[in-house]
Order: C-alpha cells, then sequence, then structure tokens
C-alpha cells in the first residue's frame, strides 16, 4: 500500500475477533502535505513489508505504535484508495467494492444526534440501512432486541446528549454508537479507540461487551490507547509496528517471552502494553539496561527490533502461510473503486432525514427558539428607532436608513447557516460513507428545513412587526411585496453562506470570509455611495450586492415628499416624488425594475446552491 498520509500518533492499536481468515501483504510510504500553500513535508515513516494472517484464535490484536488508526481505515475500505497498493483478502478472496457498507464503523467521536433519543437514533439507523423488504414492525422488533443487548433499556427513551441538553453517560453514549452498527448485522465490525474519553470501569464494561459479541461469532476489529492489562488479557494474537516497521506478529500470550528472549525484560507488575511502547520509544528500564542500546539511538532501537523479528519463527511462519494463500492468485494491479450502495430508495431516505432534521431543529434551543427572540427585539429596535416616519424630506433619509437596516440585517443573521453543514460534518461523512444516504438527500434535507424554520418564518416575524411600527406605506400589495422581499433577500444570504461555508471545516474561516462579503455588498447597495457615481471599472461590483436588489422600488414610488411647500417657493434642487429619488439612486423605478431585482435574487439564491452542493458532493470523505 502506498498512502499520502503521515501519522503522528502513538499508543494504539488494533484487535480482531475473525471467524474467517483475514490477511494482508503491503509496503506503505507514508506523505504528509501541510495544509499551508507551498509548504511540503515528507516523512520516512513507511509499513516495510508489513505482512499478517489471522484465523482461529477469538480475539486478536495489532498495537501500532504510530499508525493504527490508518491502518484501521485500509482494513475497513475508508481510506481513499488512491496511492494504496497491496492488498487485504477475506478467506483468501477480495474485498467487495461496497465493503464499507456491509461492515460496521465506529469512529473514534461519537457521531450520533444528541437531540434525539437512543430509541430515535437506532430507529433512524434502522429505517436507512435495512432493506425495503423488512417491515417496519420487525425493524422495530430488531431495535428493541438491539436494545436490550447492549443493556440500554434503562435510558432507551432518553435523549443522547448535546453541549445545552444533559443526557446520557459516556459509556451507555458509545454503546448506542455501537448499536447503530450493529443493526444490520455486520459479519465485521471496526472501532476506532472505542474507550476514548471513557473511564477505566466503563472502558473495561465496553471492551467486555466487545468480547461477549466476538465470541457469538462476531468479527471484531479495534484500535485502542494504552489498554489496562484486564482489557489486554482479552487478545490472543498481538501484532507489533514501529514507524510501519513490524516487529511482532505472533500471540499475544507469548509476546512478553518473545521481548524477553532478545534482551527486554518487563518489570513484574508493569502493563505490557506500557511496556511495549516503552521499548520502542526508548523509555524503559529494560533498555536503559541493555549495552547495545545505551551506545544507539532511538532508530538503533527500531533497528534491532525489525532485525530480531525478521529472523525469528513467527515471521517465517506468517511469510509462508501468506504465500500459500497467495500462490496461484493473479495480482491486482488495477486501482481498486470504493462503491456506496443503499438498501433505500430516494424518496424513503428524504424522508426519514428530513424528519431527522426537523426533528433535531426543534428540540434545539439554540437554534430554534433563540433566532425567533432575537428577529423579534431587532424588529422592535428598528422599529422604535424610525418610528412613524413622516411624508417628508427627513422620511426620505429615514425610510433609506431603515431599508438599509433591515437588508443588512436579514444578511447578517444569515451567517448563522455557516454551521449547518460545517457542525455535522463528520457526522454526514461517516452516514454517507457507510450508506445511509446520498449527498443528494442530505442537502435537501438541510436547504428546507434551514429555509422554512430559521429563514421563512423569522422574516415574516420580522415584517409584521417592523412594518407597521416604521409606518411604511399601507397598503395590502405593499406590505405583502415586502414580506416577499425580504425573505428572498434572507434565501439569498443563506445560500451565499452555504456556498462559503460548505467546503470549510472551522467556522470562524467561514465567518471570515462571509463578514469580508457582507462589507463589500453594504459599500456598492447604494446608501453609503452613490451608485452612478463610482468609476466604471468598480460599477460591476455592483450587481453582486444583496441589499441593492431589495426594498426601495416598492416603498418609494407613489409617494410625495415636498406637501407644505408652494411650487413657487420649493428649491429646484429639492426631490420630491419617489421616483425621482430612485433615479438619483441609480434605481430604475418601472414595475419591470421592481421584479427584475427579485428574478436576480431569485438566480443569485440558485447559482449559490449549486456550489455549495458541488462543495459538499466533491469534499474529502475518505481519510
Amino acid at each position: 500500500m502506498e498512502s499520502q498520509d503521515s501519522v503522528q500518533d502513538s499508543g494504539h492499536g488494533v484487535t480482531g475477533q475473525c471467524t474467517g481468515q483475514w490477511s494482508w501483504s503491503h509496503r506503505t510510504v507514508y506523505r504528509t502535505v501541510s495544509d499551508c500553500p507551498g509548504t511540503v513535508m515528507e516523512s520516512q515513516d513507511s509499513v516495510e513489508d508489513s505482512r499478517g494472517i489471522t484465523e482461529e484464535l477469538p480475539v486478536r490484536v495489532v498495537y501500532d505504535i504510530r499508525l493504527s488508526f490508518r491502518f484501521l481505515d485500509v482494513l475497513a475500505a475508508r481510506k481513499d484508495p488512491a496511492g494504496l497498493s497491496g492488498e487485504v483478502l477475506i478467506d483468501g478472496a477480495p474485498q467487495p467494492p461496497n465493503f464499507k457498507c456491509l461492515s460496521g464503523y465506529v469512529v473514534q467521536d461519537d457521531v450520533v444526534m444528541g437531540t434525539l433519543t437512543v430509541r430515535e437514533n437506532l430507529t433512524f439507523s434502522a429505517a436507512l440501512r435495512l432493506p425495503t423488504a423488512i417491515s417496519q414492525e420487525e425493524k422495530k422488533q430488531k431495535v428493541e432486541k438491539l436494545i436490550q443487548e447492549l443493556g440500554l433499556g434503562r435510558v432507551a427513551d432518553s435523549k443522547v446528549g448535546t453541549q445545552l441538553i444533559r443526557g446520557i453517560s459516556g459509556g451507555e453514549r458509545k454503546r448506542t454508537n455501537i448499536g447503530m452498527e450493529l443493526i444490520i448485522d455486520p459479519s465485521v465490525l471496526f472501532l476506532d479507540e472505542p474507550t476514548t474519553g471513557l473511564d477505566a470501569s466503563t472502558a473495561n464494561s465496553v471492551l467486555l461487551l466487545l468480547k461477549k459479541m466476538g465470541n457469538n461469532g462476531r468479527t471484531i476489529i479495534l484500535s485502542i490507547h494504552q489498554p489496562r492489562y484486564s482489557i489486554y488479557r482479552l487478545f490472543d494474537s498481538l501484532t507489533l509496528l514501529v514507524n510501519g516497521k513490524q516487529v511482532y506478529h505472533g500471540p499475544a500470550q507469548t509476546a512478553l517471552d518473545y521481548f524477553s528472549d532478545i534482551g527486554y525484560t518487563c518489570e513484574p507488575h508493569n502493563n505490557p502494553a506500557d511496556f511495549f511502547l516503552d521499548v520502542i520509544n526508548g523509555d524503559s528500564t529494560a533498555v536503559a539496561l541493555n549495552s547495545i542500546d545505551k551506545e544507539g539511538s532511538k532508530r538503533g532501537i527500531e533497528d534491532k527490533l525489525v532485525e530480531e523479528y525478521r529472523n525469528c519463527q513467527y515471521f517465517r511462519q506468517t511469510k509462508a502461510e501468506l504465500e500459500k494463500i497467495v500462490q496461484g492468485k493473479p495480482r491486482i494491479t488495477i486501482r481498486r473503486s470504493r462503491t456506496i450502495t443503499y438498501n433505500t430508495g430516494f424518496l424513503t431516505q428524504f424522508r426519514w432525514v428530513l424528519k431527522r432534521t426537523f426533528r433535531n431543529l426543534m428540540l434545539n434551543p439554540q437554534t430554534s427558539f433563540a433566532q425567533i427572540a432575537v428577529t423579534l427585539f431587532l424588529a422592535l429596535v428598528v422599529g422604535a428607532i424610525f418610528f412613524d416616519v413622516k411624508d417628508d424630506q427627513s422620511g426620505i433619509q429615514n425610510r433609506m436608513g431603515a431599508l438599509f437596516f433591515i437588508t443588512v440585517n436579514q444578511c447578517f443573521s444569515s451567517l448563522s447557516a455557516a454551521e449547518l453543514f460545517i457542525s455535522e460534518r463528520k457526522l454526514f461523512i461517516h452516514e454517507y460513507i457507510s450508506g445511509y444516504y446520498r449527498v443528494s438527500v442530505y442537502f435537501l434535507s438541510k436547504i428546507l428545513s434551514d429555509i422554512i424554520t430559521l429563514r421563512t418564518i423569522p422574516a415574516m416575524l420580522f415584517t409584521c412587526v417592523a412594518y407597521f411600527m416604521i409606518g411604511f406605506k399601507a397598503t395590502a400589495e405593499a406590505f405583502f411585496i415586502f414580506m416577499f422581499s425580504v425573505i428572498m433577500v434572507a434565501y439569498t444570504a443563506t445560500a451565499m453562506a452555504l456556498a462559503i461555508s460548505a467546503d470549510q471545516t472551522v467556522v470562524a474561516i467561514a465567518n471570515i470570509f462571509m463578514t469580508i462579503a457582507c462589507v463589500f455588498m453594504m459599500i456598492f447597495a447604494g446608501l453609503l455611495v452613490n451608485l452612478p457615481s463610482i468609476v466604471s471599472w468598480l460599477a460591476w461590483l455592483k450587481y453582486f450586492s444583496i441589499p441593492r436588489y431589495a426594498l426601495q422600488i416598492n416603498e418609494f414610488t407613489g409617494l410625495y415628499f415636498c406637501r407644505g411647500f408652494n411650487s413657487s417657493v420649493k428649491p429646484p434642487q429639492l426631490t420630491c416624488t419617489g421616483e425621482e429619488f430612485l433615479e438619483v439612486q441609480g434605481v430604475d423605478p418601472s414595475t419591470w425594475g421592481l421584479w427584475q431585482n427579485h428574478l436576480a435574487l431569485g438566480v443569485m439564491t440558485i447559482c449559490f446552491l449549486i456550489i455549495a452542493y458541488l462543495k459538499l458532493r466533491f469534499i474529502r470523505k475518505f481519510t
């Protein structure tokens, strides 16, 4: 295998229980490309002629000091195949292209919807990952059975929990994650550090649960960070790697004897897992007392461990068995594909994902009630500041100020859409790769839920409060056009925020880009600068200003601002009609001028949404 990523982890492992036979043979070169443009860092860490075979024993471990989670991704077919060579065989046969959809994979960071209950999360997984041929009643029974097997009956109707909602314990949360994968009865279950964030007792209970599942015939492969002895003794086969080089592969219970034979003795009461890590890092007492290692460096220790292993019986036995497995089989030279298959159709996926998305929004007070409360507060503020504008010269300025504040407020309020994809990025990638739903289903569900609950409803409430307090044109036509315009501004600003943030991983970075865009739009909106006076080589930027297309025509047409002035004494430079004012601002006051603004907002919305979808479609989903 060849990989384009380097691994800077330490103290990890991979365990597995196989009813069949797993084997691998590869050579991997790790290369790191930093996020900083123009910077390329090369790492010499490589997996050189790493070979392994596991069979018959109930539990196996690969304790990979630096490469375990990348190795786990390769075995689970969740690593980008670009740059990989070598083979991973199951019972002597290559992995199917959709292996990642047939197996279970529990990621290190919990990826369940915290606003839903344990039962609701498991039901969601069952609805999308089990075939449509299985009835809803059978799926429900399967969920209930799994809840009992995982010991989650007491908290089945409790919310998993978020930062704002108190939920279940860490161990129960981890078992819920495991249940999300077990719902399809996978023949192989991968887990990336299932003990992360758990105390020693809870971690032990989770591993005992996995041990029980392994004894019942399920294949369990997991990475783990420095397991304590009560967990280590569950392993039967052990593989050790250091900087990608294999230094041991054999029975776990004889590993200490092997290291003792080559000059590294584990002290009494020392945890074997910690001892192996200390030896490889050159930190153990055994290394300090070894005369050879006193004169050598850490690299010398690694070279010695590799050389000793390649001269031992375990290496020769593994090499012979691998050669026997691949004998007579053609070598795979083509690039392996990564296929995602689905057990449900588009409409079924859309119904369940949309239902979950709406429920998550309604149960999350930070994004539902807070948004409405802030909207009402701002509507009252702007209504009080510009209360009951007059049809005089001051009314022109007050109307422009009120319209500018309303449109800019809609733009900046829509910046919250930046978190729409970023906050659930890990959840989306995991569920998409596992075959829960299509990218288009997730995209449409998020867009519809956000537009209806967080854009349309707040915009309508804002209009109903602010419009009549300010005293805009008191006609039904003008009111509903005003409301439609405010909603369109919110839609366009939201689509812009999504287009900017869809491929970002940090909300703060996305907010910086969106703030810059909003500032430029404010400048070219027509209030801070007279648009016809802008130089020609900058004038084209006005077409990208969302506030420019908003509300002026609807409010100013038909108004007269010179009441009380005698035509004989009226100053000639005084603007008396709304149409005159709009022409001075470079705005077409005609009916077509009004609706072409809405057409422009609609086109911008569609273009931004297409950009957002393409970014979401092609973001990196494999490690």
